[in-house]
């Protein structure tokens, strides 16, 4: 009998020189996914840096706004026919267009519930039938939201319940004066 042949060499488990090449499909499918996701991230920081500037440009606006809002409601006792009068109302919507345009919103109202995240109370006055207890009796300077952020919080007197006076509890008569 005849010696069996040497098997040749295999060669070791593992990939195949075909197996080796990258999938170049699923790299661009991954490639392409991470792409969109930078876009996407890149488009809201972008977002969120114009509304910080906005945010900013508004807080400085927002004080010759509220002196315009004061000369004009100093004008008032002028006639409604005034031209002067007619201009600052005109110019008035103007601002409040701009404002709300820009999604700059006010936080407080007389006799609205007082809210602690937007306003703060600098002041109280006894509640009546015209402020009940826990509402805003007067706002003393307006507290503005910015796309749902807030601005400034809002200055206002709250009307509060009035506490209960207490008052001394008589004294018993004392054993000695009696007899």
């Amino acid at each position: 009998m005849s010696d069996p042949a040497p098997e040749p060499p295999t060669a070791p488990p593992g990939p195949t020189p075909a197996d080796a090449e990258p999938d170049w499909a699923t790299r661009y499918k991954y490639l392409l996914a991470d792409f969109e996701n930078f876009r996407r991230r890149s488009e809201r920081e972008r977002e969120s840096n114009s509304r910080q500037v906005r945010a900013a440009l508004i807080r400085e606006l927002l004080p010759i706004y509220e002196g315009f809002h004061f000369a004009r409601e100093a004008l008032q006792r002028l006639p409604p026919e005034d031209p002067v009068r007619t201009g600052l109302d005109l110019l008035h919507r103007e601002w409040q267009t701009f404002l709300k345009h820009e999604g700059v919103e006010p936080v407080a109202t007389p006799g609205a519930r007082f809210e602690s995240e937007t306003q703060e109370a600098v002041g109280e006055v006894p509640a009546d039938d015209g402020h009940p207890a826990g509402t805003v009796a007067e706002v003393v300077q307006q507290g503005y939201r910015f796309y749902g952020g807030l601005l400034r919080a809002a200055k206002v007197i709250v009307a509060r319940t009035a506490a209960p006076v207490e008052t001394a509890p008589a004294e018993p008569p004392s054993p000695e004066g009696s007899a």
